[in-house]
Parts: C-alpha cells; structure tokens; sequence
C-alpha cells in the first residue's frame, strides 16, 4: 500500500469521511462529518508519507518498533505519527493504523 491513490481509496472507504486542502495544495487532509482531520497526505511524497492519530501509547511504541514511524511532523507529537509507506508496515497494519485513527476521531 505504497500509492497515494490505493491508500485515498482506503481512507475514503470510511464512512462519511471527506477529502480538504485547509493548509493548501501541498497537504490532502481527510476529516469526518465533524470536521475532525484523522489522517493527512503529504501530496506529491515518494515515498508517500502519511500522518495518523493514535493513543499516545501505542503511538510511542510504533515510533520504537519501526524506523519509518515517527512523531508527527508539524502536528501534536503525543497523538500523530508520522508513516514514510516503504513497505516495512504490510498493507494491512497501515489499514489497521487508518481505521484506529479514524476511530480515535468519531467516537
């Protein structure tokens, strides 16, 4: 799930999500219904770089575990990671990392 297409698809594939340009062209953000952004693109990345929300723990311990997640950049650092897509995460932990941010930000 390297391509910013595969992974916009994903993202908007949750309900009543929606894509935004707030900060301009260079970042897509990605809000729900309440207008809270769960997840942002950094457009035109290679490798695509994406920013998540997470539970502060479970943040801290990606940023240990995974040398391509780090601390949000230009973002809360406690609750958004970084991910740089070089493959290192499989498919299915990014989708898994995308539906807890987005489920961290509708409840």
């Amino acid at each position: 799930m390297k391509a910013h297409k595969q992974v916009e698809e994903f993202i908007l594939s949750m309900p009543n999500a929606r894509l935004d340009y707030p900060f301009g062209e260079e970042t897509a953000v990605y809000k729900t219904t309440n207008d809270k952004m769960f997840a942002l693109i950094t457009e035109g990345s290679d490798p695509l770089r994406i920013s998540l929300k997470g539970d502060p723990q479970l943040n801290q311990l990606l940023r240990d575990k995974y040398e391509t997640i780090s601390a949000g950049w230009h973002l809360n650092k406690k609750h958004w990671n970084t991910i740089i897509l070089t493959g290192q995460l499989s498919d299915q932990e990014v989708q898994d990392l995308i539906r807890h941010s987005y489920e961290l930000v509708v409840r």
